[in-house]
């Protein structure tokens, strides 16, 4: 099982992938990735996440990028010390690719920052499912 993780501005960011072979169909070029985000607050202030911004790569060449408010219908405060969890999907068009992105979150005093997601490549040779 592979993790990466990434702390940025008091926020620690860890990604889990693995594979959805059930769910893909590559003889038509869709290969379905899991993976589990976890976002810890690490800092003494709590924050709340505002939105999210992704960059999705495959190995053709393709990139896609996916912003919006919030993941997966939320916008969670974090208190310190504590994290918030989540699962998600992607499709990608070969069967390897690589995702990474940032989380724009807010302090109770206005102050806006961003938390990196960091880069991690997705394989459906290398990860198995959940």
């Amino acid at each position: 099982m592979t993790f990466f993780y990434k702390l940025s501005n008091e926020v620690r960011v860890t990604v889990r992938p693995w594979y959805l072979a059930a769910q893909s169909q590559p003889l038509v070029g869709r290969f379905v990735f899991g993976y589990h985000i976890r976002i810890e607050n690490v800092g003494p202030r709590p924050v709340q996440l505002l939105t999210r911004y992704w960059l999705i790569k495959d190995s053709n060449g393709e990139e896609t990028i996916v912003e919006g408010e919030g993941v997966v219908g939320e916008q969670p405060v974090i208190a310190p010390f504590r994290a918030h969890e989540y699962q998600s999907y992607c499709v990608l068009k070969s069967p390897n690719g690589s995702m990474e992105g940032r989380y724009t979150l807010v302090r109770a005093d206005g102050s806006r920052f961003d938390a990196e997601i960091p880069r991690f490549e997705l394989d459906a040779g290398a990860t198995a499912g959940n």
